[in-house]
C-alpha cells in the first residue's frame, strides 16, 4: 500500500472516530436516575418509606455560615435541582447554606412505577429531608412548578418558614376553571412521543422568546439523555403522573392564608399557561399574563413584595442572571 493511500485511510478513520464522538456528545443516554450525568455539587441521598415503597431523594447541600439561614431551592417541572447551580453559588458566596433536592420523580431521585403525586405529599417529603438535616426556619424558594410546591410547603409549615420567594411560579391562576381536565394517560401519550428537537423547540418558544443561547444546551441535556436512554418509558410515566397536581391542586385560592413574608420575582414577558391547548369551549381567557398575574398575586398576599423584571420570561435566573441577582438579593433581605 503506497503512502498516499495510507494517508487517505488514516484521514477517513480520524473523520469516522470524530463523528462518533460528536454524535455521542450531542446524543447523551442516561438511565432514570442519571447515574452518568454529573451534577455541579456532591450529591447525597435521603432514603425514606412512602406509599409502601422505599424511595431515594437525591439532594445537594452546600454549607454556609452558621449565622445565616438555609435557602431551599425547589425546581420546576421540566428540570432538576442541577439548574440552580449559579443561584446556589451566589447564595453560598453571601454566607447562606443551600439545600437543593430533586423531588421524587425528578432528576436523580427515584422514579416509582406508581405514586400518588401531590403537592402536600412532595412538601411532606421535603419536610422529612429538612428535618433529617437539622435545618431550622429555612427560606423557601420555588421556580415554576416549584413555586406551587413552595407555596404548599409554606401553607403546611408556616411557623417554620423564614421567607417564601417565588420565581415565575406557575399556579398563579386556577387552570381547571378555564381548561378541560386531561388524565395521566393523556400526558403519558404526549411525553412518550417527545423528541430532542421537540424539547428544544418548546423551550425556545416558551422560555427564551425565540432566542437560543448555546448555554441553554446544558438545560435540555438531561431530558434528551432520558429520551435516548433505557428507562424512557418509566421517566415519561413519572413526567405524566406529575402533571395532574398542577391542574387538580391549585394554590392560588389560598394566598390570603399565607402569613410568612413573601416575595415574588416575575419576568413580565412570561406567558406560561398550562392547558392552553385544551381550553373549555367558549372560554376566552388568555392564560399566563404574568405582567398582570404578578401584581394580582402580590396584592392578595398580605406581607408580600413584588420585583418585576421587564422583558424577561419564565427563566429569569437563567436568561439574565445578573439582572435576576439584583432583585433576588433584595428579596432575601429582611
Amino acid at each position: 500500500m503506497n503512502q498516499s493511500i495510507r494517508c487517505v485511510l488514516a484521514s477517513l478513520i480520524v473523520m469516522v472516530l470524530t463523528s462518533v464522538v460528536a454524535v455521542g456528545q450531542e446524543s447523551p443516554s442516561y438511565n432514570d436516575q442519571l447515574d452518568e450525568y454529573p451534577y455541579p455539587f456532591p450529591v447525597q441521598t435521603f432514603e425514606f418509606v412512602s406509599q409502601r415503597q422505599t424511595l431515594q431523594m437525591a439532594y445537594m447541600h452546600l454549607k454556609g455560615s452558621d449565622a445565616m439561614p438555609t435557602v431551599v431551592l425547589l425546581h420546576g417541572k421540566n428540570f432538576s435541582g442541577s439548574y440552580w447551580e449559579q443561584t446556589a453559588k451566589f447564595l453560598q458566596s453571601k454566607g447562606y447554606s443551600v439545600l437543593i433536592p430533586d423531588q421524587i420523580g425528578f432528576g436523580k431521585s427515584s422514579k416509582p412505577a406508581y405514586y400518588q403525586f401531590g403537592f402536600p405529599q412532595l412538601a411532606h417529603n421535603t419536610r422529612l429531608l429538612i428535618e433529617s438535616l437539622g435545618i431550622d426556619k429555612p427560606i423557601i424558594v420555588g421556580h415554576s412548578m416549584g413555586g406551587m410546591l413552595a407555596t404548599r410547603y409554606t401553607l403546611m409549615f408556616q411557623s417554620d418558614v423564614t421567607r417564601l420567594i417565588l420565581v415565575n411560579p406557575i399556579g398563579l391562576e386556577d387552570y381547571l376553571k378555564f381548561v378541560q381536565y386531561k388524565d395521566v394517560q393523556f400526558f403519558y401519550q404526549n411525553e412518550i412521543k417527545n423528541t430532542p428537537a421537540g424539547i428544544k423547540a418548546y423551550q425556545l418558544k416558551n422560555y427564551y422568546d425565540g432566542k437560543w443561547d448555546p448555554a441553554y444546551d446544558e438545560l435540555i441535556k438531561i431530558h434528551v439523555g432520558w429520551i435516548n436512554g433505557p428507562d424512557w418509558e418509566r421517566v415519561a410515566w413519572n413526567n405524566a403522573m406529575t402533571y395532574d397536581m398542577i391542574f387538580s391542586q391549585p394554590v392560588c385560592n389560598e394566598w390570603a392564608d399565607i402569613t410568612a413574608p413573601t416575595r415574588l420575582i416575575i419576568g413580565t414577558r412570561d406567558r406560561t399557561g398550562p392547558g392552553r391547548g385544551w381550553m373549555k369551549p367558549g372560554v376566552e381567557r388568555e392564560l399566563g399574563q404574568y405582567q398582570n398575574l404578578g401584581k394580582q398575586t402580590a396584592a392578595a398576599i398580605e406581607n408580600s413584595q413584588l420585583f418585576e423584571l421587564e422583558g424577561l420570561g419564565h427563566m429569569p435566573q437563567i436568561e439574565a442572571f445578573d439582572r435576576f441577582r439584583v432583585e433576588f438579593e433584595k428579596a432575601l433581605s429582611p
